[in-house]
């Protein structure tokens, strides 16, 4: 049987391979010092927020600052405590010809963080005993291997949907872009060299990632995006939620992709390439949808992801400590980045932070909360802007009670830019 973007038969079963074969390579890494020029001020308990409602309206008036400043074409913002919604809110259009206005319906590519549906989706079978997180990848897809051969039948679920399949980073993305089937790619993961064992480091990947898909076809006999549709997006009434571009292109209202213009922005027709790998970056949503995602993650729909389901999930595999270093607030803020299935967790300031991003031509989109708190965030916007990447740091730093930085780099009352425009996905 060949692996195929979701789409071939078969039968299988097994759980992570963190848990079912324990070795010091597969154990979160040990906490390391922070390095002597970096001081991280830890959070307070004592001063976190006991009433958030100031600070969404601190963050509210960020968001005028950033509709003035014209630093996104459009951006949509979702803020949430335990099951409430403190804010959401759209601002700057949704297409830059018609002025059409971004609203809280408005469907815009995710990016990568379609990865924690894929995630989602597999522990749901597995909690229903149709499969398990060390089922062998060989086991139900006998043609797909790897470089090594004994690597190849080693490699499980666990591994590919927490990027530990041994290859290098994000092998292969740049032959999708060119339009390469992922087809192909994917038999082609044989001719890489592994930079390490199976299991025993870390690489981000889209191809290896959506084996998942053909994984859940061969397992369900059903397509993945229907699989998701079905156990997903209908529990939690995700109802402008789809995979694929003609989806995107079909709905209601929907973001197109922008770049920079003289003068302002200019949009563009969406890029295809990553619609092919749908487990790792298929899914268009309004943040309205993904409110209920974000609840969901944060333990209030118990009756579609249970709380054990949850702490597998965002269980830490394997340790990501570039992730530390790539942005000023990550290098401000973080002690510890780690990855688990589909999410990244960082030790911010003390405090656990569940996080991941999502990037394509044209679109943008983060989601991050505090599992102890239930106190989150979901932003997507529809340009390649950095602005909203700091705003989501700043508004952790106000409810924990941290010290003011200006991450996103907006304005102070003054007037003047009080630190460098930074993010990164």
């Amino acid at each position: 049987m060949t692996a195929t973007a979701a789409h071939k038969p078969g039968a299988g079963s097994k759980a992570p391979r963190a848990a079912a074969k324990p070795s010091k390579a597969r154990r979160p890494a040990a906490r390391k010092p922070v390095p002597a020029a970096v001081v991280i001020p830890l959070a307070d308990a004592h001063s976190v927020a006991r009433d958030p409602a100031p600070i969404v309206g601190e963050f509210n008036r960020w968001l005028d600052e950033v509709e003035g400043s014209n630093a996104v074409a459009g951006l949509a913002v979702a803020i949430v405590k335990d099951d409430r919604i403190l804010l959401e809110r759209g601002i700057g259009v949704a297409d830059a010809d018609t002025r059409e206005p971004i609203t809280v319906k408005t469907v815009f590519r995710l990016a990568s963080l379609s990865k924690s549906f894929a995630t989602a989706m597999a522990g749901l079978l597995v909690e229903n005993g149709r499969l398990k997180w060390d089922t062998r990848i060989a086991g139900l897809l006998p043609t797909f291997t790897l470089s090594s051969a004994s690597a190849g039948a080693e490699l499980t679920v666990a591994d590919i949907l927490s990027h530990r399949v041994g290859l290098p980073h994000n092998t292969y993305d740049r032959l999708l872009e060119q339009d390469e089937p992922y087809e192909l790619l994917v038999d082609r993961l044989k001719e890489i060299p592994l930079k390490c064992s199976v299991g025993e480091c870390y690489g981000y990947q889209n191809i290896a990632f959506s084996l998942i898909g053909d994984v859940i076809f061969a397992t369900t006999g059903d397509f993945y995006y229907h699989q998701v549709e079905k156990r997903l997006f209908h529990p939690l009434g995700m109802t402008t939620a789809t995979y694929g571009r003609d989806a995107l292109e079909s709905s209601a209202s929907w973001a197109r992709p922008h770049h920079r213009a003289a003068g302002g922005w200019t949009s563009f027709e969406p890029a295809e390439a990553y619609y092919r790998v749908a487990p790792a970056a298929g899914v268009n949503a309004s943040i309205r949808d993904m409110e209920q995602w974000l609840i969901a993650q944060m333990g209030g729909r118990p009756d579609v992801l249970s709380e054990s389901l949850l702490e597998t999930l965002h269980k830490p595999l394997v340790e990501t400590a570039r992730e530390m270093r790539i942005t000023p607030w990550r290098r401000g803020r973080l002690r510890e980045a780690q990855y688990a299935l589909g999410w990244r967790i960082y030790d911010y300031a003390g405090e656990t932070l569940i996080f991941h991003a999502g990037a394509v031509q044209g679109y943008r989109a983060l989601i991050a909360f505090l599992p102890r708190h239930r106190f989150g965030i979901v932003m997507l916007w529809n340009c390649e802007s950095a602005t909203p990447s700091g705003l989501m740091p700043m508004l952790m730093d106000r409810y924990l009670g941290l010290p003011d930085e200006n991450w996103a780099g907006i304005e102070d009352e003054s007037g003047e830019d009080t630190t460098d425009v930074v993010g990164s996905n």
